[in-house]
């Protein structure tokens, strides 16, 4: 595994976990490369590496391919680069390493775009929401002037974006100072970011959605090439420190296995949806791990190590073990001294 979110070092030892239990002859030797030689997840891996910092996507391809050539990777999980290092799995199965990736390249592009994701995607279980896509005052005014006659309370995001930077809910009454010595995280007046949007004239794509208030839920999934190999779904209860939810509603399962089927999905990813004034509505796919897989796997299914070893020996003869539906589960974090 490559340079990775948070959820890297869970993922390692849920990998480590698998192979204790003995089930299996082969045993994963594990590397972890990152581009901090103090990452916390380092002492996860069997080993791990410093990589280079600051290469442009195709060189860091060309440094994954020496390394993998080097140090005889059998099975590259890339996340960092993960599109153009699916582009380059012919030039990796060719040195002899196998390339477990979410998606092929053209599906991974439209996932990260949600403006072109929302648009093309087609499920009847959780549709996606309201949204208009908009650059410049011009396109927002007209947006907000159509959703705002059907949505009480809108938010806008940037088309592109992880962790969920750029989201805001628009406040129409309070200015964002008000908001912010109101302690009111995630949110933005609406004079405010209409006469900043006026100021920067064009700027990236963004979108501007109905506003979604009811539950969310987050689902780690495994893929086979396009079928739903196992999947956990979690939904975030509102009031804090009560933890997550285990619900594997069957509209959320037909919804997962749907994306899977239609966008070829493999290997792990992460399915978000939330509730809203017209039902369940589906917010993104995320090609990798999410940062809860943790809490995922305490309900049963090991699914680190389920994607790996299916991509390794096939998934005919792995049996997930059951989810339990219904169970209450949640983090706690811990100190450890970095190397």
């Amino acid at each position: 595994m490559n340079s990775a979110f948070s959820s890297v070092a869970t993922a390692l030892e849920l990998i480590r976990e698998g192979d204790l239990e003995g089930r299996f002859h082969t045993r994963f030797h594990t590397i972890y490369s990152h581009p901090h030689a103090h990452s916390a997840a380092a002492g996860a891996a069997d080993a791990f590496h410093v990589e280079p910092s600051g290469l442009a996507a195709a060189e860091y391809v060309d440094w994954c391919l020496a390394f993998c050539r080097e140090q005889r990777v059998d099975v590259f999980m890339p996340s960092k680069h993960a599109a153009a290092l699916s582009a380059a799995r012919g030039r990796f199965l060719e040195q002899g390493t196998r390339l477990l990736s979410a998606a092929l390249p053209a599906q991974l592009d439209l996932i990260d775009d949600k403006a072109a994701f929302y648009a093309a995607v087609e499920l009847p279980q959780a549709p996606a929401p309201q949204f208009r896509e908009f650059s410049d005052i011009a396109q927002f005014d007209a947006a907000h002037a159509e959703l705002r006659a059907r949505h009480d309370t809108l938010c806008v995001k940037p088309s592109r974006s992880v962790y969920g930077l750029g989201f805001a809910v628009l406040d129409e009454q309070r200015s964002s100072a008000a908001l912010l010595l109101a302690g009111a995280s995630y949110r933005i007046g609406l004079a405010d970011l209409r006469r900043g949007l006026a100021e920067l004239g064009q700027f990236r794509s963004m979108l501007l959605m109905e506003y979604l208030d009811g539950p969310e839920y987050s689902v780690d999934c495994v893929g086979d090439e396009g079928r739903l190999a196992c999947m956990v779904a979690r939904k975030k209860l509102p009031q804090p420190g009560h933890g997550q939810l285990i619900d594997m509603r069957p509209d959320i399962v037909a919804a997962c296995a749907k994306l899977a089927a239609d966008f070829g999905l493999n290997g792990m990813f992460n399915v978000q949806f939330r509730e809203g004034r017209d039902g369940l509505r589906l917010l993104e796919i995320n090609p990798r791990m999410s940062g809860g897989i943790g809490m995922a796997c305490l309900a049963g299914p090991n699914l680190p190590y389920i994607a790996l070893r299916g991509f390794v020996d096939g998934h005919a003869g792995l049996v997930p073990a059951a989810v339990r539906d219904g169970m209450r589960v949640g983090e706690q974090g811990c100190a450890l001294e970095l190397a």
